[in-house]
């Protein structure tokens, strides 16, 4: 048996040594399916037959759950190795490129290895210490259970994912239907049990150095639900969840069924108030202990003010920029200005003027004596993540400030206005303001105004785009790069093979998920009832009572917890990273080979129906002189016509486009994906799934009131649905995404529009990490390794050569006819919310050849032990 060579634990050492060495240069190492598969049903059977005898015992009835539980497990994998097989055959035509080997279709294969590879590291366990006096066959039965029930529903994810090969373009992961088969999977997804995926399972697909602060987070999740509303004061919530949470921990199927419970049924202001846990004063300030330490951190507050900024194609000419006023009316942009070094004007009396009390000490170094270095000839721009309702910049300190240490320049933070107090165009608004007044006064932020790069995380990686493409539609200077982390490219409920991860994933299930893309497009408020105000007394003396009825049974379950730990972390240790090979592995990746407008006015506040389009519907007043444009304001008291929502037409969009299929390769990819299953269905609940086969079912039924709106089909929302000659004005983006997380599929797709249209573009996957690993980054080796890629794609933006003046170029950008569809709610909705600007874009001619990342991708590489124990 082939043995694969030794590179260390982590997610990104095999990278690294790829980089040390480019003579000899390594082929990925994929996993044996067929060997897998073998050891799994030779451990089943030895472990059913051994159990067989013993169901008479003194642990009969455990026996009997074991063999029950092996019994399964091998059917289940006999429906599923044929299937793995298929995937592999075909999943690479999904690539981005031959070098950078991910997409939706790998991810679920590599979920379902993980998992197959847990059993049987488990069933291992089981045949060496099942003779043993401290055996606990009943504890040994129930995880079998566990991994077995998830086995179940990985099983029906790999039928959905078929339905969605056989209905889908070739090369194309998305299903471009709100109806149909996304209708189905979202009542797939708000039947099907997912309580074993947060129970004993919780996290398995991950690195384990990640798994126990997963587990943690899904004990303080129940516990924070157990208690939310219960207490008025935020103490009373924090103590109580820590005293109630030891029954969570020592119970992993209570944990899983209340933990699906609260992801199915809680409103987004729940989620807003757990994820918002990070910015209390206490948590803040251990964090900031274990930070990088930085002599300027400073929140500041700009106010809404309007200003001037060069054309970028004409800098004898400016235009005006107005503060933003969508929903809320106009208001000041908070900020937050972090700097390693004290720099030249960031002591300086205007922006001390515009900063703002936390509550703390000043954290800025002042006085005579205080060495302060030059302007830094760079700037970082940062948008935080948190699903567009939640987090600020205090939650992304730990890594802006070590950001802010390796690259030697400042990092400026927006704290953007969230939803759904605020939803779209909002946050974009304040944004792009945000990037404007940076430009205009850099040199109170210690920048020489050189090069400024566009950095964020999820929901802050649409805005990067989203910001770029605002900027190159009035004219103004453009980013000098764009470094997205898991950006959020398709706010629609579109279905992708990645996305059916959602049905496991801790940090974002999709009825989270659609509840926060819901807020920022405005569709579902779900505006915060007000709580009776009461004194600080009557609440603490509220929540003593609570904490006292809870502290006897909390105190009780801690106890049980500790004593119950020691025993369990053998057996939970994961096998989720090894791979194994063999003569007979999976088939390999083959090598393939605006301008504004000067004649037709002003730039003009708009609804939100008319970002993106270029019609003529609306009039402004024009205001010229030799030297410069001004803004005016629309007329707010008339209603927009709704049938001017823009929607792309397919022929502006390459996403819509699909390649010819060679008839060879057509006959592979029918022998894979299924049809619709035949027969007579139920009208009211469809069948989804093969004869014989049926997932286990949810008690509740998941809450998905996910509402179609034009509004999430916005170009400034979806960029990924952004005509060709929008995405053409964006300066090089270079995405960092994940291999296990449920939004791959928007940055493949998104890297594969950019590289079409011939946009410079990079894609490097990290594996074994889950969404939002930025936020963790303090937490293991792997989690730092991977804020530093992103880290080093930004000096990598601001050191790389000056392009070609062809690329700094404007052009005007063509007219986009808008297709009329829209409901009475959606007029009502789009007539309230102030627009960003109809204008005629801007975008760049020319362009560089697709950068080529070859780092940071593919299986994990095990060590020969790691292998040689699977299936030795």
């Amino acid at each position: 048996m082939a043995t694969a060579k030794k590179s260390g634990s982590g997610v990104l050492e095999k990278a690294v040594s790829r980089r040390r060495s480019s003579k000899h240069k390594e082929v990925p190492i994929v996993m044996d399916t067929k060997a897998v598969f073998t050891a799994l049903y030779d451990v089943c059977e030895e472990n059913a037959a051994f159990f067989s005898g013993a169901t008479k015992g003194q642990s009969g009835d455990a026996a009997q759950r074991l063999v029950d539980a092996m019994t399964i497990i091998q059917e289940h994998a006999r429906s599923l190795e044929p299937v793995i097989s298929g995937f592999a055959a075909i999943y690479h035509h999904f690539d981005f490129d031959p070098h950078v080997p991910a997409n939706g279709y790998r991810s679920l294969v590599k979920v379902v290895r993980c998992c197959l590879l847990h059993i049987i590291h488990k069933g291992r366990y089981i045949s060496s210490n099942r003779r043993s006096i401290f055996f606990r066959a009943s504890h040994n039965a129930s995880e079998m259970e566990a991994y077995c029930s998830a086995l179940c529903q990985l099983r029906a994810l790999l039928y959905l994912a078929q339905r969605l090969l056989h209905d889908n373009s070739h090369g194309n992961l998305f299903f471009q239907e709100e109806s149909g088969l996304s209708q189905s999977f979202l009542r797939e997804y708000a039947s099907m049990h997912k309580g074993c995926f947060y129970g004993r399972c919780v996290g398995f697909q991950f690195t384990p150095a990640i798994r126990p602060c997963l587990q943690s987070i899904a004990i303080s999740l129940v516990a924070f639900g157990d208690n939310y509303k219960k207490h008025q004061s935020g103490i009373g919530v924090a103590a109580s969840s820590f005293l109630t949470s030891g029954k969570y921990a020592i119970d992993p199927e209570l944990r899983g069924q209340e933990y699906e419970r609260i992801t199915q049924n809680l409103d987004v202001h729940f989620w807003k108030t757990f994820w918002n846990v990070t910015e209390t004063e206490v948590l803040s300030s251990l964090v900031s202990l274990t930070a990088t330490t930085v002599k300027v951190n400073r929140a500041l507050s700009v106010p809404p003010v309007a200003f001037d900024l060069p054309l970028a194609a004409d800098p004898t000419r400016t235009v005006t920029l107005c503060p933003p006023a969508a929903h809320l009316g106009p208001g000041p942009v908070q900020m937050r200005l972090i700097s390693h070094e004290l720099r030249e004007g960031q002591d300086s009396e205007k922006l001390l003027a515009l900063c703002r009390s936390e509550g703390g000490p000043i954290t800025i170094s002042l006085g005579l004596k205080t060495k302060r270095s030059p302007p830094s000839p760079w700037l970082v721009l940062h948008f935080h993540g948190g699903g567009f309702v939640a987090q600020t910049s205090k939650s992304h300190e730990p890594y802006l400030r070590s950001w802010s240490h390796d690259l030697n320049a400042p990092v400026l933070s927006v704290d953007y206005s969230l939803a759904p107090e605020a939803p779209f165009p909002r946050a974009l608004e304040e944004c792009f303001y945000a990037y404007c007044w940076a430009i205009k006064n850099h040199n109170l932020l210690g920048w020489t105004g050189e090069r400024v790069c566009l950095a964020g995380d999820s929901a802050g990686g649409n805005l990067c785009v989203t910001v770029s493409m605002r900027a190159a539609a009035h004219g103004v200077r453009m980013p000098d790069g764009i470094v997205a982390a898991y950006p959020a490219t398709l706010l629609t409920v579109y279905a992708s093979p990645s996305r059916l991860l959602s049905l496991m994933d801790p940090l974002l299930p999709l009825s989270v998920l659609s509840r926060c893309l819901s807020a920022y497009a405005g569709t579902d408020p779900q505006v915060e009832k007000q709580v009776e105000k009461v004194s600080t007394l009557s609440m603490v003396k509220r929540d003593a009572s609570l904490l006292l009825r809870d502290f006897k049974q909390g105190a009780s379950n801690w106890i049980h917890s500790l004593l119950d730990r020691g025993s369990a972390d053998a057996v939970r240790k994961s096998v989720s990273e090894a791979s194994l090979t063999s003569p007979h592995v999976d088939p390999p990746v083959p090598h393939e080979g605006s301008e504004y407008s000067l004649e037709k006015g002003t730039l003009r506040s708009q609804t939100c129906q008319d970002l993106g389009t270029h019609t003529n519907s609306t009039a402004s007043n024009v205001q010229k002189n030799a030297n410069h444009l001004s803004t005016t304001t629309a007329n707010h008291n008339s209603i927009p016509d709704i049938t001017m929502t823009p929607e792309s037409k397919p022929e502006d969009v390459s996403f819509y486009l699909c390649k010819e299929v060679d008839p060879s390769m057509s006959e592979i990819f029918s022998s894979v994906a299924i049809p619709p299953p035949g027969g007579e269905e139920d009208p009211e609940r469809p069948c989804e799934f093969p004869e014989g086969f049926e997932p286990l079912r949810s008690e509740q039924l998941a809450e998905m009131n996910v509402q179609s709106s034009p509004i999430v089909r916005n170009p400034y929302m979806s960029p990924l649905l952004a005509p060709d000659n929008m995405l053409k004005g964006l300066p090089p983006v270079h995405i960092v995404a994940c291999h296990l997380d449920p939004m791959l599929d928007d940055s493949v797709m998104f890297a594969k529009r950019l590289q079409n249209i011939g946009q410079p573009v990079t894609l490097c996957v990290v594996d074994d990490l889950p969404h939002g690993f930025l936020s963790l980054s303090q937490l293991s080796r792997e989690t730092r390794e991977a804020a530093n890629v992103c880290m080093e794609r930004i000096k990598d933006v601001f050191t790389m050569k000056d392009p070609p003046p062809e690329m700094r170029k404007h052009r005007k950008l063509e007219q986009t006819n808008p297709k009329p569809s829209a409901t009475k709610r959606d007029h009502t909705r789009l007539s309230e919310v102030t627009a960003l600007e109809e204008e005629e874009g801007l975008s760049v001619t020319g362009g560089a050849s697709v950068v080529e990342e070859a780092g940071l991708t593919g299986f994990y590489t095990p060590t020969n032990a790691e292998a040689e124990k699977i299936l030795a």
